[in-house]
């Protein structure tokens, strides 16, 4: 690898460091002249490379490239003492079962909890931006359904929801003792190879779809 990087690193490095919010390689080749694909992926392999030993890293959530600080390092940066964000045990098994089975609708995740789950569970979560409505599955009765968002793979850590621990690592962790039939019959499949994209665009319908 040269020391210096090309022109095109730079120009994504410097398109990366500038933008609001994270970007996918198709908005990156729009943004710089219409380029191809595979030679966005490949300067961003490059810079991905280069920054890992650095005090801020390239990386990719959820198919979008952004820059954050490392690990590490991470608590040189905090001015006040973290607010750590506790949810309830059925916002905890709610945001299992759409991660592990999106896109889920409210009666599919009631089916596999055995319990009703009320609108102000999905409300936490939606406020917490780690949910989302994705759509409506075409059925009687078109129920919303959910998935998760962006800022839930960035929140725990994730590339894809491929990377979502299966039930063994979760039990092995010590995080599933003893294990709830409820988190088990969550973590029973593992995610699709490929998520699939839904759409992002809430219907004006999902209030009556939402109440109890």
């Amino acid at each position: 690898m040269s020391d210096e990087p090309g022109t095109l690193e730079r120009a994504v490095e410097a398109t990366l460091f500038a933008a609001e919010t994270p970007m996918g390689v198709e908005a990156l080749c729009a943004h710089l002249g219409g380029l191809a694909p595979g030679e966005i992926r490949e300067a961003l392999g490059l810079l991905e490379a280069r920054y890992r030993s650095r005090g801020v890293h390239l990386v990719e959530r959820g198919g979008r490239w952004h820059f954050e600080t490392a690990p590490d390092l991470a608590h040189l940066l905090r001015r006040e003492k973290e607010q750590v964000r506790r949810l309830s045990r059925a916002a905890t098994e709610v945001l299992a079962i759409i991660a592990y089975h999106e896109p889920v609708s409210r009666a599919e995740i009631e089916s596999i909890r055995g319990v009703q789950t009320s609108a102000g569970t999905l409300d936490v979560l939606m406020e917490a931006g780690w949910v989302k409505p994705a759509g409506r599955r075409e059925v009687p009765g078109r129920p919303v359904v959910y998935a998760t968002t962006p800022d839930f793979l960035d929140h725990f850590g994730l590339a894809s929801r491929r990377d979502l621990p299966g039930i063994d690592e979760l039990r092995a962790a010590g995080l599933l003792d003893p294990v709830d039939e409820a988190m088990e019959a969550a973590m029973r499949f593992e995610p699709d190879e490929a998520d699939e994209a839904q759409d992002d665009t809430p219907d004006p319908d999902d209030d009556e779809n939402l109440a109890d």
